[in-house]
């Protein structure tokens, strides 16, 4: 059976960050160190695993690998076992895939 992933949303990160900014003067520097750190706290959070969905930007996911128990040390050649770990990956939202798919000889004209 598949493991339920906690997902937090932009509104999970607004509360945060409103948390944060409670009484202080918003300035951009506090408003931008803030939202880092908050996303940054809530992907140290996953236990083991969790997702960060901000809707038209993309999905930050803390993901599980696999252990390799027959990798090689290229300079010895000798086998060892590695460990599993958590690794973190981001899959872009909607609005960036399509940018993405662009051709980069077209968005590089549009830049100029």
């Amino acid at each position: 059976m598949k493991e339920k992933i906690r997902t937090f949303t932009r509104k999970d990160i607004e509360d945060r960050l409103d948390g944060k900014l409670a009484g202080k003067r918003l300035t951009q520097k506090i408003l931008v160190d803030s939202l880092f750190e908050c996303l940054r706290e809530v992907l140290l959070e996953a236990d083991p695993i969790a997702r960060v969905e901000i809707r038209d930007f993309g999905v930050f996911e803390i993901k599980k690998t696999r252990p390799k128990p027959k990798a090689r040390n290229m300079k010895t050649g000798e086998f060892m076992f590695v460990p599993g770990r958590r690794k973190i990956h981001f899959k872009p939202g909607k609005i960036l895939k399509e940018f993405l798919k662009e051709d980069f000889k077209d968005s590089a004209d549009k830049n100029v």
